[in-house]
């Protein structure tokens, strides 16, 4: 269907569209018509991706003269190939309806490991190692080399696609990783070098969070981006972690040691090119003397990870002369590295901050902070200048300088932390330094003010007024929209205590209780008995599931629950949890029905869907909060205090609550689906911890589901799952309806719209 939005001819691929849908892209295009900001919550399975993609080309096809990119930016491979496969719809359906004149470009791109054709560099099992088996093989030295002497091996993709110069392109279309793989193998291009030159003339570039947010790759891959682009962060609603994660560094003993055996080849090769091409040594030092870290315009396939720090902060210094030449540079970094051991020799826990810290390397070991700040440039340079293909196994002093070059530039917004032991097993010494980054808007910044709309949406943004102060920008819109419904097919209800009436929670003082073990078992074992199909079990930690699992089965319980449905547990290993999932949803499908057994911070509580049959129940275990003893967490919440008021306390429910609305809505992915969801803890009834949990959950949850024992919950389950057995009418009566039509947009006006909306 087509309608005008304003003054925007939206083209949507499909016959209906939900009233939440229009007014998603209604606020949507409010922000990009003021080249703003916004933060926009719209529920689990209301078709967020398509309204998205549907706008945001629309409103490029009707603004030729001013073309908007989109760049949007997923979290997993798995949501990008999704996020193709939607828009390859969207853009035939567009090309149907206006010719050639909609043809658009649209890219995904990723790293070398997903989208490398060439066998012998794939056979490697590490991202790492296909990148530098990918180096080995592209380098400009190495062809070089390979030119004189035909015995030299390439990559025949990667010289097929230089032979091709300008005329390797990819005509207008939408490509998955498996369509530019499929390209490249049957045009002989290398696809991911292809991918990388075509993200700038792309319409619309589809990649993961880290391409933008974490700045060693950023500078690399989107800094040819324009500013007229508008950047959709999808599931967005862990955004800080995310951004944090990405200026954050961990040294422990083995990267001491890793960083010394570089340091030992790195010297090696020095020594063999002072004697063999000194020439080559000078020419960087002249280079370096002049300013220039960085050699001009590098081949593609030289480029490497940037500066970790926001390139505008690094200016366009010289290189500190005490650096530039090759064996002092290798010098002052076995000094840092001498340094950072001594520091993780220690006892106690350590905290400081950075100020302090740069003075005490400056005393200690005389690196003064403008040298710290060169470091990762520094050791590009040296990396290209020695010509060292082997990028892997330099991966222990890229971290040594990764850190010095954060600690040399940023004065605030980080700690210092150093442990001897994780606190969780303490009798193994297990030293660990961890530049921890506190303030999430560090590494965002560059994209709110490079970009005029950087969109940030997700199904659980909520408390919403949250972000703007952690991510420190000014949204010009900001929304939460319900799921409008023809029958109540979402039932969350709140269990405070069991049958016996004992109150049930996570609580420090009361998880190990042996009546909660109890109350939680039994539960799960009246809902396995009742509930049809797949059943979902979050807990707050692997510990915490352990334990209770042995409990359970000490007691028999769990012997009980297995005689109704079968048990799979998600462990830290991902194939072993790939494996259970398989078998679970192979269970469910063939009728038998089964119990996933889940951690709420793990991988399945992020991407994984548990819609149809797959979930009709899904039980969260208690409230999931960080481990609140972490030192980096203390400091991050020390830190949110002081510099955005934000109480501990707020962040951290605030956190727990965004985490649980995650688990419990992958029970219920489209409209047609049901389920119901249990918040078992006691805690949930109070309206402090309630009240943060997204609208559209909460428009559900009726008073007399807040504060309910074991018995009652189950009677509730039973009448909900009698009631959504009967046929309904998937359209709506013609009072509130689901799903519109295009005659039924034409008909409505705005202020009639608004009134179906609230």
């Amino acid at each position: 269907m087509k309608f005008q939005l304003e003054d925007v001819t939206v083209y949507f691929p499909y016959d209906h569209i939900y009233p939440e849908q229009y007014a998603y892209m209604l606020e949507l295009k409010r922000a990009l018509d003021a080249k703003g900001h916004c933060l926009l919550e719209m529920p689990t399975g209301t078709g967020k991706t398509i309204a998205l993609l549907s706008l945001i080309t629309s409103y490029a096809l009707s603004k030729p003269q001013n073309p908007v990119k989109l760049i949007y930016c997923t979290r997993t491979v798995h949501e990008m190939e999704k996020t193709l496969a939607e828009l390859r719809l969207l853009h035939d359906y567009q090309v149907q309806q206006l010719g050639p004149r909609a043809q658009i470009l649209a890219v995904g791109l990723s790293s070398r490991k997903n989208l490398c054709v060439n066998p012998n560099v794939l056979a490697s099992e590490s991202r790492d190692s296909v990148d530098a088996g990918c180096r080995k093989l592209t380098a400009s030295w190495v062809r070089a080399m390979a030119a004189e002497n035909p015995d030299v091996p390439t990559c025949e993709f990667f010289e097929q696609y230089e032979k091709a110069g300008s005329s390797a392109v990819l005509p207008p279309g939408v490509y998955t990783l498996q369509d530019l793989r499929a390209f490249g193998t049957k045009k002989g291009w290398c696809p991911y070098f292809l991918a990388r030159h075509m993200v700038q003339f792309a319409n619309v570039v589809v990649y993961s969070y880290q391409y933008l947010l974490d700045p060693k790759v950023a500078s690399i891959i989107s800094k040819e981006m324009q500013r007229e682009s508008v950047v959709v962060f999808d599931e967005a609603h862990n955004i800080d972690n995310v951004c944090i994660e990405a200026l954050s560094v961990s040294v422990r003993r083995q990267t001491i040691e890793g960083a010394r055996r570089n340091l030992n080849k790195m010297r090696q090769e020095i020594e063999r090119f002072k004697e063999t091409d000194a020439g080559r040594l000078r020419a960087e030092y002249n280079r370096l003397v002049e300013g220039l870290a960085q050699r001009g315009n590098l081949p593609i396939s030289d480029t490497w990870l940037s500066n970790p720090a926001l390139p505008d902060d690094i200016l366009k210094e010289a290189v500190p002369g005490n650096i530039r030449r090759a064996e002092h540079f290798i010098h002052v970094l076995r000094r840092l590295v001498q340094y950072l051991e001594g520091r993780l020799d220690t006892e106690n826990v350590e905290k400081e901050g950075l100020v302090t810290f740069v003075g005490s390397i400056g005393s200690q070991a005389g690196i003064d902070q403008k040298t710290l700040k060169f470091c990762y440039d520094r050791l590009h340079s040296l990396m290209l200048t020695l010509e060292i293909t082997d990028t892997d196994e330099f991966l222990h002093v890229q971290t040594i300088c990764d850190f010095a070059t954060l600690v040399g530039t940023y004065a605030r917004g980080f700690s210092i932390i150093i442990e001897p032991v994780d606190e969780r097993m303490p009798h193994i010494p297990d030293p660990v330094l961890q530049l921890s980054c506190h303030d999430a808007s560090l590494a965002i910044k560059p994209v709110f003010e490079r970009f005029q709309s950087v969109v940030i949406t997700s199904g659980t943004l909520s408390p919403i007024d949250l972000y703007p102060r952690l991510l420190n920008f000014n949204p010009v819109v900001s929304r939460s929209f319900t799921m409008s419904l023809t029958r109540d097919c979402i039932c969350p209800m709140v269990l405070t205590r069991g049958s016996d009436q004992l109150p049930v929670s996570t609580k420090f003082d009361m998880r190990s209780d042996l009546g909660v073990v109890r109350n939680y078992g039994r539960l799960l074992l009246e809902m396995v008995s009742a509930v049809p199909d797949g059943i979902v079990c979050f807990f707050v930690s692997y510990s915490y599931m352990d334990g209770i699992i042995n409990s359970w089965n000490e007691t028999g319980i769990l012997k009980e629950i297995m005689q109704h449905k079968l048990v799979f547990i998600e462990t830290q290993d991902v194939v072993e949890t790939t494996l259970a999932l398989d078998n679970y949803r192979k269970a469910c499908d063939c009728g038998r029905g089964a119990v996933f057994f889940s951690v709420a911070r793990g991988k399945v509580a992020e991407g994984i869907d548990f819609d149809r049959h797959y979930g009709r129940l899904v039980i969260m275990f208690g409230v999931p909060f960080q481990y609140t003893l972490s030192k980096i967490l203390l400091a991050r919440l020390e830190y949110l205090r002081e510099t955005f008021q934000i109480k501990e306390g707020d962040f951290l429910t605030f956190d727990a609550l965004r985490q649980a609305a995650q688990c419990v809505g992958r029970v219920i992915r489209s409209k047609a689906d049901y389920g119901m969801m249990i918040f078992a803890d006691k805690r949930y009834s109070r309206h402090d911890k309630r009240s943060k949990l997204p609208g559209w959950i909460l428009s559900h949850l009726r008073d007399a589901h807040l504060n309910l024992s074991t018995d009652m919950a189950l009677h509730i389950a039973r009448e909900f799952l009698r009631k959504m057995a009967q046929p309904y009418d998937k359209a709506g009566s013609s009072g509130r309806k689901t799903l519109l039509s295009q005659e039924d947009l034409e008909k409505m006006s705005e202020a009639n719209m608004n009134e179906m909306l609230y």
